[in-house]
């Protein structure tokens, strides 16, 4: 499988959700996101878009963002048990298992995903990961998993000019979470669960020291 041409694709793939406002209709509104959903074009489920301002640099927030096993995301991320680096393909591109608890009241069982995650940073100081589901043979489907699989998914750190201490950040997110779920489920449990990682974010971000 070509890991850096997947990963370059769902970058500029991901950017093209930014910047294309047409279809996103609002599901949830708080004061730390905007959550907007429309169909997706990758698989028969929707893809998700966060979007909110972040009270931090964009180096404090990307911090706390960054997809890295042992990182700061597996312990304020409630959607994220774990991170293991399954390769290091070059210095922005990686594949890696991320392992999921059993959310929803236990109705949605404990998930493992395994994708190829790219790194980029832009000239205006942006920073995004950038991610897709891929097959690895250091990783197939594990007992007491659900193997659920991303499709263009990940985060993008915006600076805000005049406002160092200020970030815009864009999640997106559209998951095909396996097993045989109710689609009600699947439906209420990701705008909620985007407007709780907004506000355990901007929590963590405002707990760190300066850098």
């Amino acid at each position: 499988m070509d890991y850096e041409h997947k990963a370059k694709a769902v970058g500029d793939c991901l950017l093209g959700y930014k910047r294309d406002e047409s279809g996103w209709k609002v599901c949830k509104k708080s004061n730390d996101v905007v959550v907007s959903w429309r169909p997706s074009s990758e698989f028969p489920g929707n893809v998700y878009k966060g979007e909110g301002v972040v009270g931090g640099s964009p180096e404090k927030v990307w911090e706390c963002l960054k997809p890295v096993p042992n990182g700061l995301r597996v312990k304020w991320d409630n959607n994220v048990k774990r991170f293991e680096l399954l390769e290091q393909i070059t210095e922005d591109i990686s594949i890696c298992r991320t392992v999921t608890p059993s959310a929803a009241m236990g109705i949605i069982a404990p998930r493992d995903f395994v994708d190829v995650i790219l790194v980029k940073q832009y000239e205006d100081g942006t920073i995004s990961s950038n991610a897709t589901n891929v097959t690895h043979t250091g990783c197939p489907p594990q007992s007491g998993y659900v193997r659920g699989f991303n499709h263009p998914c990940g985060c993008i750190c915006v600076p805000i000019s005049g406002e160092p201490n200020k970030t815009q950040v864009f999640s997106f997110f559209q998951t095909d979470l396996g097993g045989l779920l109710p689609r009600s489920v699947v439906d209420s449990f990701f705008p909620s669960s985007m407007a709780e990682f907004y506000s355990n974010l901007a929590k963590v971000v405002k707990s760190l020291k300066d850098f």
